[in-house]
């Protein structure tokens, strides 16, 4: 069955690149996102993985924990990170899954077989401090993902789960957010004393409130 979101990720252990790990525990009071890779020794992977070992600050401010998966064993995994650290200048700093019995592919419904029948597609999943999955995207896996846009989620995310708002389209960490609509009137001054505008009485503003 596949996951939705609101549903709580399915807990398992498995060895990774940095030894085993058993999810939730690992994951403990930390955001967590949870992505695949068709394959190593992949080009696209190579860039995608190289990308997120720099962004390591971005994700510790946000108390996020990485880990990646792909199909193949510890030892490949191994061997296609020090091609990773050599090519994109970085090293990695997380742990990739490995996943050659395909039990967490299976478990997230990463195998699309129309797709691929035995690789992974780009899955991403960011489940938030209590397990629960708070925002699903799969790429094919032709196609890298967009690293600013998933840090811009994990803003959003964060915000929205702490504050009655809403992002807009396009919005930015620092930009004004939409005031939820179960918010009456009556209420934003208390809620947000740093002001709001009226566009439409369904459509209110108001600065980032944890700023």
């Amino acid at each position: 069955m596949a996951l939705r979101l609101g549903d709580t990720a399915p807990d398992f252990t498995a060895e990774t690149s940095e030894g085993k790990i058993s999810f939730h525990e690992w994951l403990g009071d930390s955001w967590g996102l949870l992505f695949s890779h068709p394959a190593d020794y992949t080009p696209v992977c190579t860039t995608e993985l190289g990308t997120t070992a720099k962004l390591k600050e971005e994700f510790e401010k946000r108390n996020v924990k990485v880990v990646a998966l792909s199909v193949d064993d510890v030892e490949s995994h191994q061997g296609w990170i020090k091609d990773i650290n050599e090519t994109q200048n970085t090293t990695v700093n997380f742990p990739i899954i490995a996943d050659p019995k395909r039990e967490v592919s299976t478990l997230y419904d990463m195998i699309h077989p129309n797709a691929d029948n035995s690789l992974t597609v780009r899955s991403v999943f960011i489940i938030d401090p209590a397990k629960k999955i708070k925002l699903i995207i799969t790429y094919p896996a032709s196609t890298g993902r967009n690293f600013d846009e998933l840090l811009r989620v994990i803003d959003s995310l964060q915000l929205t789960a702490n504050y009655s708002v809403a992002t807009p389209a396009n919005w930015k960490h620092g930009e004004d957010v939409v005031i939820a609509p179960a918010i009456t009137d009556a209420e934003i001054p208390a809620k947000f004393p740093k002001g709001h505008k009226l566009i439409k009485p369904y459509l209110r503003t108001t600065p980032q409130p944890n700023l």
